[in-house]
C-alpha cells in the first residue's frame, strides 16, 4: 500500500530533485532514477548572441558556481578569437577560480554535508542542520563561515563581484588590480590560509573516526579530471580518464566530442554522459574524488602529504563514494596553498592584463568546477554570433553514478522509518555535491520526492514538501 509522509527540514542539496526506486519481489531495488524535472534552456537562447557576451551571461546559470562558468566561457572565447592572454591575466583568473573553489568547498563541507558528518547520519532531525553544527561545534562553525566568506571575498576583489563575476573578458581581464586591491587580496588569502590550517585537522579527524560510514557506498567507475604534467590541476591542462583498474588516457578538450557521449533520458532533463572505449559506453565520475584518482601528485607540499595518506587509507584508485568528502577537504587545503603562492607573484600588479583579438572561429574550453569537469563548446559565424552552444556540466556527468549511489544507499535503509530512508538517500546524493541549478532552476520550495514501485505499481512514497 502506498504511504505518503510529509516532512519539512532544510534540504541540503543545491537544487530540486525527485527520486524513483523500483523493487522486485524480494524487496531488492532494481533501478533508481534521480530526476531533474525543470528545464532552463540556456543552450537554446544563447544562439544568436555575441560570443564575447558568453562569460557574463553564462555566469548567471548558477549562483553557487558562477566563477567556473565565467571562466570556462572566457577560455572558450579566447580560443574563438585566437588570443594568448598575458601572464598577469592567467594568474588573476587562476586566483579567481581558486576563490570559487574555497567558497564552494567550505559551504559543502560545513553546511551541506557537515550536519551528517559532524552530528551523524542518524542524528535527530531537528538537530541535523547548520544550527545543530553551530550548537555542538561553535568554534569550528564560526571559522568555517569565515573561511567561506574569505573565498567569497577573493572572488569579489578579482572578479568585481562575489557572485556572478564580470572581470574576465576575451583576451584577459577587464582591468588590472590596484595597489589597494592587491594588498587586500594578499591579506584575505593569508587569513584564509590560517583558518584552513586550523580547520583541516579537525575535519580530517572526524572523517577518519567514521571509517565504516566512509566505506559504506563503494561503486566502481572510471574517473575524469584535469592534470598538468600528471599533477592535480583546476585551471588549465589536458583531461585524464582513469579506468577502474588504474590505467589512464590523456586527451585535449578539443577531443571531448570523440571521447564522451551525451544521451538524453526519458524521465529527467538531466542528460547522461559516458566515456566511449572500443565502442563500449563506460560510466565515469567527476569531482574531487575523480580529480585525486586522476592525479599522480599534487604540487603543493601539505596537500601532497595528505594525498599520500588518503591513498593509504582509501586505496588507489579509490572507489568509495563517501570519500568524496575527504577528497574535497584535501582540495580545499590545496586551493589555500596554491592561492597563497599565486598572490605572492609580482605579476598580479602588472598593468598588462589584456591581449588583442584575432578573427573568430569555433572554440571549446574546459575548467574544473568545484563539482568536476565543466566544458563550454561554442560554434560561431563570421560575425562572432553563436550558432550553437553546448555546456557539459559536472552534475550531468555524475547522473548515472548518482543513480547507482541512490540504489545502494536506499537498499541499506529500505526497511527503516521514512526519515532514515530519506536522509540515507540524500546522504548518498550529497557526496557528489550536485548543483542542479546548472541544468534547472525554479523559484519555490526545496522539494524531494522518493517513489518506490514494484512491477510498476506504487507501493511507497516519501515526500518532503
Amino acid at each position: 500500500m502506498a504511504r505518503n509522509i510529509t516532512i519539512n527540514p532544510v534540504t541540503r542539496i543545491e537544487g530540486h530533485a525527485s527520486v524513483e526506486l523500483n523493487l522486485d519481489d524480494t524487496n531488492t531495488i532494481q533501478t533508481a532514477c534521480f530526476k531533474v524535472m525543470d528545464f532552463r534552456g540556456f543552450e537554446t537562447f544563447l544562439q544568436g548572441m555575441k560570443v564575447e557576451m558568453m562569460p557574463t551571461i553564462t555566469s548567471r546559470i548558477c549562483g553557487t558556481c558562477p566563477v567556473t562558468h565565467h571562466l570556462a566561457a572566457v577560455r572558450a572565447v579566447d580560443k574563438i578569437f585566437d588570443t594568448t592572454i598575458p601572464e598577469a591575466a592567467r594568474i588573476l583568473r587562476n586566483i579567481l577560480n581558486l576563490g570559487g573553489i574555497i567558497h564552494s568547498h567550505a559551504i559543502h563541507l560545513f553546511a551541506l554535508a557537515g550536519p551528517d558528518l559532524l552530528l551523524g547520519i542518524n542524528a535527530p532531525l531537528e538537530k541535523r542542520n547548520l544550527l545543530g553544527v553551530a550548537e555542538k561545534y561553535p568554534d569550528l562553525a564560526k571559522k568555517a563561515i569565515l573561511l567561506k566568506s574569505h573565498g567569497h571575498r577573493i572572488c569579489e576583489i578579482v572578479g568585481g563581484r562575489g557572485t556572478h563575476p564580470v572581470t574576465m573578458v576575451a583576451g584577459g581581464m577587464a582591468k588590472p588590480l590596484s595597489r589597494e586591491q592587491v594588498e587586500k587580496l594578499q591579506s584575505t588569502v593569508q587569513e584564509a590560509a590560517a583558518l584552513g590550517s586550523e580547520l583541516y585537522p579537525q575535519i580530517k579527524e572526524v572523517l577518519l573516526q567514521q571509517m565504516p560510514l566512509m566505506k559504506s557506498l563503494p561503486i566502481e567507475s572510471a574517473y575524469l579530471g584535469t592534470v598538468s604534467n600528471g599533477a592535480l590541476e583546476l585551471y588549465d591542462g589536458p583531461m585524464r580518464m582513469r579506468s577502474t583498474t588504474g590505467e589512464f588516457q590523456d586527451f585535449s578538450e578539443e577531443e571531448w566530442v570523440s571521447r564522451l557521449t551525451e544521451t538524453t533520458n526519458r524521465d529527467t532533463y538531466g542528460k547522461s554522459t559516458y566515456y566511449t572505449v572500443d565502442g563500449q559506453s563506460v560510466m565515469y565520475r567527476v569531482g574531487p574524488l575523480a580529480r585525486l584518482n586522476c592525479a599522480d601528485s599534487i604540487d603543493t607540499p601539505l596537500a601532497q602529504q595528505e594525498l599520500a595518506h588518503f591513498r593509504e587509507v582509501a586505496g588507489f584508485p579509490c572507489h568509495q563514494t563517501v570519500m568524496y568528502h575527504y577528497a574535497r577537504l584535501i582540495e580545499l587545503l590545496y586551493a589555500l596553498e596554491k592561492v597563497a603562492t599565486l598572490v605572492a607573484a609580482p605579476e598580479i600588479a602588472s598593468d598588462e592584463v589584456r591581449a588583442p583579438l584575432g578573427s573568430p572561429r569555433n572554440g571549446v574550453a574546459h575548467v574544473e568546477a568545484p563539482r568536476g569537469v565543466l566544458i563550454h563548446d561554442y560554434q560561431v559565424d563570421e560575425n562572432a554570433l553563436v550558432t550553437k552552444a553546448n555546456l557539459l556540466v559536472a552534475t550531468q556527468q555524475n547522473i548515472d553514478a548518482i543513480n547507482e549511489t541512490i540504489k545502494l544507499s536506499a537498499q541499506q535503509y529500505i526497511d527503516q522509518p521514512e526519515e532514515e530512508l530519506l536522509n540515507a538517500i540524500e546522504f548518498g546524493i550529497r557526496c557528489y555535491d550536485p548543483c542542479l541549478s546548472c541544468a534547472t532552476h525554479r523559484i519555490g520550495a526545496m522539494k524531494m520526492d522518493v517513489t518506490i514501485r514494484h512491477r510498476g505499481a506504487l507501493i511507497r512514497q516519501v515526500r518532503r514538501m
